[in-house]
């Protein structure tokens, strides 16, 4: 037996550099391996399509509807927590504090927080995932009230 093939054509054999190569008598030529994978372009653009579709929608939180709540204090230092939403701090004459609320929200999950744990008050309001949304708070204040934001 010999180790020649009996036909014009040999068995591909594979080098390591991801091609295939036909032996053919005295000369060799290189295929390209191409990837199995023929669901990679959808799966590519789907992200792009999701993002492209809600860049259109617009969210401001000036268009939402005001939500308030009223706490009770009778301490001398407010600590307020923001977690970086717009706040403004207004010192009023009242005795209480009430904050005032506006959340629009179009896409994702929401958070939304404000509650006063002794001295501190934390407020907040916003979205994660694919999410679209805007918040601002107003904070008013008694008058003779010192307030620490973090």
């Amino acid at each position: 037996m010999s180790n020649t093939p009996s036909s014009s054509r040999a068995a591909p054999t594979v080098d390591t550099h991801r091609t295939i190569r036909r032996l053919s008598m005295n000369r060799t030529r290189a295929l390209p391996i191409r990837p199995a994978n023929r669901f990679f372009p959808v799966a590519a653009t789907l992200p792009l399509v999701i993002v492209l579709g809600l860049v259109g929608c617009t969210t401001e939180a000036s268009n939402a509807d005001p939500e308030t709540k009223t706490f009770p204090w009778s301490g001398e230092t407010l600590i307020l927590k923001t977690n970086e939403v717009a706040t403004d701090v207004i010192a009023t004459d009242r005795a209480d504090i009430q904050v005032t609320r506006w959340f629009e929200h179009t896409a994702g999950v929401k958070r939304l927080k404000w509650e006063l744990d002794g001295n501190t008050l934390e407020i907040d309001a916003g979205c994660h995932g694919i999410a679209i949304c805007d918040a601002r708070f107003e904070v008013e204040v008694p008058q003779d009230l010192q307030v620490e934001r973090d």
